[in-house]
């Protein structure tokens, strides 16, 4: 099979090439960035793919800059929405399989138990809006041959992420504030990454009788940022004191769901999959970080 998987420079995409590269794949992956095909623009999509042939495609584009999205709402409708639509379409026409990445905050945050894919949605930002506009608009499209997989408060060694950020303010300061009132599960990139290159060759996957699914898909466990932080410093050796400290005394443009850990039982029963505990997957990434910081 011939992948392509969108978003080269994402934390998703990179650690798909990570195992790409380290691994004998049968299949030959083919990895584009925003220099190859911009989402902003639905000519340039269609463009390109008239011009090359995939049997799969792994969308982790998106416009993530959750705050950034508030005053930049046409282009984050655009990257997030309408650009999922004219995949979608593409993909429809050329029976092309496609695995498309969704985020947690698709819900609200009001609830108090994991997420279920059958729980209803209810985005409050536009981050939120946007990305679930371009679910149901794939779902609309592809009634089979497509997998959205939501995941939530991904992190890696590449990028801009949490753990990065907590290294790097860990290493320089004596003391941070953190939220304590929101509450996710962090997701290692790379067992993301292994779980969608895991899914591309399973047999349930690979039938053209594929019923269209949303998945969740977390590490195991759920922490709140300020959990998350001291996590970080701990398996690090950093010295660094974490206060705790309400989301209303640390004012973002967006408004953040103050709960939204996802419940990942159906993509493990449905794949044969064994996700990894939280700790472990922390801890593995910042061993691999450990070099440079």
């Amino acid at each position: 099979m011939k992948i392509l998987v969108i978003g080269k420079n994402g934390q998703l995409g990179r650690s798909i090439h990570k195992i790409v590269i380290n691994n004998e794949l049968r299949n030959v992956f083919v990895f584009v960035g925003r220099g190859e095909l911009d989402f902003s623009q639905n000519d340039n999509i269609e463009k390109y793919f008239k011009e090359n042939s995939f049997d799969v495609v792994v969308n982790g584009a998106a416009y993530t800059a959750v705050d950034k999205a508030e005053s930049e709402i046409e282009l984050t409708n655009q990257i997030n929405h309408l650009a999922v639509r004219k995949l979608a379409e593409i993909a429809y026409k050329k029976n092309i399989k496609l695995i498309h990445i969704s985020t947690d905050y698709v819900f609200d945050g009001t609830g108090s138990k994991p997420y279920k894919e059958t729980d209803k949605t209810n985005p409050i930002n536009v981050y939120g809006k946007t990305k679930l506009a371009g679910e149901k608009a794939l779902q609309e499209i592809m009634t089979t041959n497509a997998i959205i997989i939501r995941t939530s408060w991904l992190y890696s060694e590449y990028g801009k992420n949490f753990v990065k950020t907590m290294l790097n303010i860990g290493k320089n300061n004596g003391e941070i504030s953190v939220v304590n009132d929101q509450i996710g599960s962090p997701t290692y990139a790379l067992d993301l990454a292994q779980t969608v290159i895991h899914i591309i060759s399973h047999e349930k996957f690979t039938k053209t009788t594929f019923k269209t699914q949303i998945y969740h898909y977390s590490n195991l466990g759920f922490y709140s940022w300020y959990e998350f932080a001291k996590e970080i410093f701990k398996i690090s050796d950093i010295g660094c004191l974490v206060n705790p400290i309400t989301t209303d005394k640390y004012p973002l443009p967006a408004t953040r769901p103050m709960f939204t850990v996802l419940n990942s039982q159906k993509i493990t029963d449905d794949f044969d999959l064994k996700i990894p505990e939280r700790g472990k997957s922390i801890n593995k990434c910042i061993k691999l970080l450990k070099i440079e910081y």
